[in-house]
C-alpha cells in the first residue's frame, strides 16, 4: 500500500515511521520542508509538494494543526487524489470542522479518522484510530490503521461521529490532567509531599495510569512535550463549542479553558500538558 503523509510534526512523523516500519510505502510532505527531511533517513520519501505526495497514493493522512490548516491543502489534494484512494483525516477539528472539510472535498473518498494517543504511541505504531465513514473504505484502509493503531475503533458511518468520540475523549484528557494539577498543587499547599497523592490513588479503583504519566512529569517538573499545552487549549475549545451547539453545559469546559490558558500566559504553550500544574504556582 502507498500512503502520503500531509503534516509531519510529532504525531505525523512517528505515524509516517510506523506505516513504513510494517512495510507500507510512504511519502510525507510538510509545510516547512526542514522538518520532513529527516524521515528520508527511515526509507520514507520527501516529497516537495502535496500533489507530489498525493499522487500516487493507495491512502492520504492529513495530521495538520487544524480546521483551517487541513482547508488550505484541500484543493491541491482532491486534485491529486487518485479515483480509488482514500483520504484519512486525522487532525483533531471537531464535527463542525470535518463538516467544513467534506463539503471542500467534493466527490473524494473522506474519512473522519482522529486518532487517540500522543508522541510515544505514534512512534510505536499504537494509537487508537477513531474512524467513521463507507465501511467499504475502512475495509480499503485496514493496513494502514494496523500499522499505526493497536486496535481501531468505529465510531459509525456517518462523517462527523469519529470527530465527536475524539471531543468526548479529549474533554476527559483535559479533566484528569487539570484534576491532577489541582490535587498536587493542593498537597503541596498543605505541607503535602505531593508525591505521596500518587501513592495514594496507586493501585486502587480511582487510580488512572495517565495522571500518574502525567502527575510523575509534574513532580520532576518535566515539561517535553508529548502533547502540547497549547494544542490541547485548541482542542478544549473546540470541545466548548461543540458542546454549546449540542445543549451540553460547559461549566467545566470553560473552566478547564480559564486553567490552561493561565498556564500558557505563563509561557508554557509549547510545553506538554502537564505544565498546567503551573497555573497554581
Amino acid at each position: 500500500m502507498r500512503v502520503a503523509v500531509l503534516g509531519t510534526g510529532t504525531m505525523g512523523a512517528g505515524m509516517a515511521r510506523s506505516a513504513r516500519r510494517e512495510g507500507l510505502d510512504v511519502t510525507v510532505w510538510n509545510r516547512t520542508a526542514e522538518r520532513a527531511r529527516p524521515l528520508a533517513a527511515d526509507g520514507i520519501t520527501v516529497a516537495g509538494s502535496v500533489t507530489e505526495a498525493v499522487s500516487a497514493a493507495d491512502a492520504v493522512i492529513t495530521m495538520l494543526y487544524d480546521t483551517d490548516a487541513v482547508l488550505a491543502v484541500t484543493a491541491e489534494l482532491v486534485a491529486a487524489l487518485d479515483g480509488g484512494a482514500v483520504w484519512l483525516q486525522a487532525a483533531t477539528v471537531g464535527p463542525g470542522g470535518i463538516g467544513r472539510i467534506a463539503a471542500a472535498a467534493g466527490d473524494a473518498t473522506l474519512l473522519d479518522a482522529p486518532v487517540l494517543g500522543t508522541k510515544q504511541p505514534a512512534e510505536q505504531g499504537t494509537l487508537v484510530p477513531l474512524v467513521s465513514g463507507d465501511p467499504a473504505a475502512i475495509d480499503r484502509v485496514r493496513p494502514l490503521l494496523e500499522a499505526i493503531g493497536a486496535r481501531t475503533v468505529v465510531a459509525g458511518e456517518r462523517l462527523g461521529d469519529g470527530s465527536a468520540l475524539k471531543l468526548a475523549c479529549n474533554a476527559w484528557l483535559a479533566t484528569i490532567t487539570a484534576a491532577t494539577a489541582q490535587s498536587v498543587a493542593l498537597a503541596r499547599g498543605l505541607g503535602v509531599d505531593p508525591s505521596l497523592f500518587l501513592q495514594a490513588i496507586d493501585g486502587g479503583p480511582v487510580n488512572s495510569p495517565y495522571a500518574q504519566l502525567k502527575g510523575g512529569a509534574m513532580l520532576a517538573r518535566d515539561w517535553t512535550p508529548s502533547f502540547a499545552l497549547d494544542g490541547l487549549r485548541k482542542d478544549i475549545a473546540l470541545v466548548a463549542g461543540a458542546a454549546a451547539d449540542a445543549g451540553v453545559d460547559t461549566t467545566l469546559a470553560d473552566a478547564l479553558a480559564r486553567v490552561f490558558a493561565q498556564a500558557s500566559e505563563r509561557g508554557h504553550g509549547a510545553d506538554d500538558i502537564a505544565a498546567v500544574v503551573t497555573a497554581w504556582d
